[in-house]
């Protein structure tokens, strides 16, 4: 789409901190981190959400949740790492373009942290 913001970044329109690109995936650093570690992993095919996941575009989720797991083994986040997407309005997705964040460095709590 032309007016997102993660599709600007993906194409290198807008500048950010790479961590990671392939032909599917581009990884980069979260501007306003909460943990140490705190990365953004997006398809470079605009999906809206976690609700517009179908048979046409899973392998894509699955190819960025292998993504996460090579990232999570370079960094050794042996201890562990916490990965989340929110879908909506009311569930705090405030760039309506599916990503994942990856966030690790830090002790996270249950429901929130």
């Amino acid at each position: 789409m032309e007016d997102c913001l993660f599709c600007k970044i993906a194409a290198g329109e807008i500048p950010s901190k790479k961590i990671y690109e392939d032909d599917l995936v581009y990884v980069f650093e979260d501007i306003a981190p909460t943990a140490p570690i705190h990365y953004l992993l997006i398809p470079k095919t605009h999906i809206k959400s976690a609700a517009e996941v179908a048979a046409e575009n899973s392998a894509l989720v699955g190819h960025i949740f292998e993504v996460i797991a090579k990232l999570a083994k370079d960094l050794k986040l042996d201890d562990g790492f916490r990965v989340v997407t929110n879908c909506g309005d009311s569930a705090g997705q405030t760039v309506k373009h599916l990503h994942f964040h990856l966030l690790a460095g830090r002790e996270f709590g249950w429901p929130a942290g």
